[in-house]
């Protein structure tokens, strides 16, 4: 890793990799976006990318571009594609990694440190998770309304010295962030929150606030939670219930106008990464013997409603 302003790309400037982007580049890291959505990347280009949060708004002046026009290599690549999508984005910017660079995962879902692992050893290879919340408003227009964190570690568990580098730049960016060698817990406790309340928003069409405000939607939202913290206790990954349950009741009190990234994939009539949350528990549950009969029903309901979207 270099001395000189960490290099980030961020591949995948969706909401979160936009809100990320400009965050790092406020803490004094060098970072480009990098997507395939042509109007977004020339709307940042043109007027720069406008971020709205609780502290008021800003503009984030930072290169963007799409994968075959950006030819430097970077120190970072900071995945926020969709899962579905990771092996593809990543095949298509290949030329943009170096053998030095470090290949950083903050997704949802489960399976993408496999993924990465196609591109990179695993020293080089961090997993983590994130639960800032951010929302795509337009073109060249993201939000992030409420608080987060970001915890990640080495694909292998060794503790390599990247690891407090690119800290450092999140935490220069104003981002709560701490690097944790259980990551693992913190990846299955998100995976329950997105399978609760992305699934639910996504069926419903309902925000973070509204979903909260119905006491038996709110009931719902944390039975499918404890559905998954059960199958992650059962895979040896000890995920902590009261804290799965205290970080759904937070984002239900908190979040209220947040749109989750699920909801959002539906409305702009996209896939969804339900087969990478929930799916994915249903079929660690089914191999464990376990109901998850709330889990399996949200998902079904979320495939049978995207049904045929590429």
């Amino acid at each position: 890793m270099t001395a000189e302003p960490l290099r980030i790309a961020v591949l995948g400037a969706g909401a979160m990799g936009s809100f990320f982007g400009a965050r790092l580049k406020s803490g004094g890291a060098a970072v480009t976006l990098i997507d395939v959505n042509r109007q977004h990347i020339d709307a940042v280009t043109a007027n720069g990318l406008r971020v709205d949060t609780d502290a008021g708004t800003e503009i984030a002046w930072l290169p963007a571009a799409t994968p075959d026009a950006v030819h430097d290599r970077f120190d970072v690549l900071l995945v926020f594609t969709k899962t579905m999508h990771t092996r593809s984005a990543l095949t298509g910017a290949m030329h943009l990694i170096g053998p030095e660079t470090v290949l950083l995962s903050l997704q949802n879902g489960l399976g993408n440190k496999e993924i990465l692992l196609g591109f990179a050893e695993a020293s080089r290879v961090l997993i983590g998770m994130t639960s800032y919340p951010a929302d795509m408003i337009g073109p060249g227009h993201v939000g992030s309304h409420g608080d987060g964190k970001i915890r990640f570690w080495t694909s292998d568990g060794s503790d390599a010295p990247q690891l407090g580098t690119i800290a450092a730049a999140f935490l220069a960016g104003g981002l709560d962030c701490l690097t944790d060698d259980t990551v693992q817990v913190a990846i299955w406790e998100k995976v329950a929150f997105n399978a609760a309340l992305n699934s639910i928003a996504a069926v419903t069409h309902a925000t973070v606030g509204q979903i909260g405000r119905l006491p038996e939607a709110r009931k719902l939202a944390h039975r499918i939670a404890g559905e998954v913290v059960i199958v992650a206790n059962a895979a040896g990954i000890p995920a902590d219930a009261k804290a799965v349950h205290d970080l759904v009741d937070h984002a239900l009190d908190t979040h209220l106008d947040h749109k989750p990234s699920m909801l959002q994939d539906v409305l702009a009539g996209r896939r969804t990464e339900i087969d990478a949350i929930a799916g994915a528990v249903v079929r660690q549950a089914g191999v464990l013997g376990i109901p998850v009969p709330a889990t399996e029903a949200l998902r079904t309901l979320v495939l049978l409603a995207t049904e045929g979207r590429a």
